[in-house]
């Protein structure tokens, strides 16, 4: 497959866009390429958590959920798979990830944390916090005519590190804060769930090899 943007000169820096991912769906994946896109990188890397330290556990295994991920990009050259979290012998904390990213990548290279917007109103609950930007610059994905209002901590954080423009990321490895508007897919992992547990098809809601993986390994059923 020929790919549309080969002959495009991709900016370098890390791009990556953790979650439970359970399952991936055509909406993680549709924002991920959107982003890719708008910063001009040459990927997007997909990183699920082996057990999610914020929330409720998954519905399916780590193991399950990398599998998924890596069907839904085998055939997307744009989108890659991160399975660090996964094969880690550590927690899901965000900061271990984003210290083995520097300690990989060097001082350098632009690194860009991809959230959603609901994960960044809870930021401040997240272990060591206070460093991420230390680390990265934070993409925050917002829905057109979002409600934004974040509480005095994450106001004040902003206030010093939020900048509009994505060209802040080539100036500089890490430090800013970017709010970006996408129309994203009315599609949750929930409602993929409840789907298959009324046994019904989650075809077009995710990728046909995540639907076959699904189907085969009796997931959510």
């Amino acid at each position: 497959m020929t790919d549309i943007f080969a002959n495009k000169s991709s900016k370098q820096a890390h791009v990556f866009m953790g979650g439970t991912f359970d399952p991936i769906h055509n909406g993680h994946l549709r924002t991920a390429l959107e982003i890719r896109e708008w910063l001009g990188v040459e990927k997007v890397w997909l990183m699920p958590s082996k057990r999610p330290v914020h929330r409720d556990l998954p519905g399916s295994t780590s193991s399950d959920r990398l599998a998924m991920v890596q069907c839904a990009v085998e055939d997307e050259p744009r989108l890659a798979c991160d399975p660090r979290e996964v094969m880690s012998d550590q927690p899901s904390y965000t900061i271990f990830t984003l210290e083995a990213l520097r300690q990989e990548l060097g001082t350098q290279m632009p690194v860009c944390m991809i959230m959603g917007m609901d994960a960044f109103l809870s930021l401040d609950q997240w272990l060591r916090y206070e460093e991420y930007l230390t680390f990265c610059h934070i993409l925050v994905v917002a829905r057109p005519g979002y409600d934004f209002e974040p509480n005095a901590t994450l106001t004040g954080l902003l206030k010093k590190h939020q900048v509009t423009s994505p060209e802040t990321i080539w100036q500089r490895p890490n430090g800013s804060i970017i709010v970006h508007q996408l129309t994203p897919l009315s599609i949750s992992a929930t409602q993929i769930r409840a789907i298959r547990a009324q046994g019904l098809s989650t075809r077009y809601l995710v990728p046909d090899s995540v639907c076959q993986y699904i189907q085969e390994h009796k997931l959510y059923s």
